[in-house]
């Protein structure tokens, strides 16, 4: 937002009452919450009257309430993988302007790498885009998030080749994929190293919620030979990235 523009003091305080009453979770009423929060009553109800008519809440009873029809099928259209896309956009851009190299999100989506998120110098040379679905084997995102599935899924996935060599170094044994992935699982990063296009070198981490799930992956795309950061600090930069990232994505 631009630094002159005036913001809705009137919206600021509606979509207040309405978190509380959404964190809530029915069990206060309006002028309870209103009282907690230093709000006059007069102005709750009216928020509360405006946010029953438009379906975001809807009575409980005793003059509570709860999230309504239309809130509830707005958080159903809501794609989590991309929440985390959104919320890791700024600081991905600042891990890439560190780094200078090509910075990228993917997340896993029958099998095949979803990208989310592309930033960086030489971005736009690099043959990925946003949008677009590439293997997983051959990739450090993709190594990423094949280790971090469930047993079952991760077998079922290796038994569903052949997979096709892109590059001399492309791991297509799935023997070898398999040790590889118990390696990537165990250490907690995944390289890959021109096994995707030749020159070109990807370390990734996983994106992790609070049970542990991996949602999604962070890589460094770098030049083979081209002066850039060695494995540790590179780990270092992008581990520390991840763990922001995490802590906005799912501070709830």
């Amino acid at each position: 937002m631009s630094k002159g523009t005036p913001q809705i003091a009137s919206l600021k305080r509606t979509l207040a009452m309405l978190e509380a009453i959404v964190a809530d979770g029915g069990r206060s009423s309006v002028s309870e919450l209103a009282r907690q929060m230093g709000m006059p009553l007069a102005t709750a109800h009216r928020q509360v009257t405006t946010l029953i008519a438009e379906d975001y809440l809807a009575p409980s009873g005793g003059g509570r309430h709860v999230a309504g029809t239309r809130l509830l099928g707005l958080l159903h259209r809501l794609d989590e993988k991309q929440i985390i896309a959104n919320v890791a956009a700024p600081l991905l851009d600042k891990l890439a302007s560190r780094v200078r190299s090509v910075v990228q999100l993917g997340t896993l989506e029958n099998d095949m790498v979803t990208y989310r998120l592309k930033t960086g110098r030489g971005a736009q040379d690099l043959f990925t885009k946003v949008g677009m679905q590439l293997e997983a084997y051959c990739s450090a995102i993709g190594k990423v998030l094949l280790a971090n599935l469930p047993e079952d899924r991760r077998e079922a996935y290796l038994a569903s080749g052949p997979f096709v060599a892109v590059t001399e170094r492309t791991i297509i044994e799935p023997a070898q994929l398999r040790r590889e992935l118990d390696e990537v699982r165990n250490r907690g990063f995944a390289i890959d190293d021109e096994e995707i296009a030749p020159g070109l070198r990807c370390m990734a981490v996983p994106l992790r919620r609070q049970d542990g799930t991996v949602l999604a992956a962070v890589s460094v795309s770098q030049a083979v030979g081209s002066g850039s950061l060695q494995d540790a600090p590179l780990l270092a930069l992008l581990t520390d990235a991840a763990q922001n990232i995490e802590r906005q994505a799912f501070a709830c």
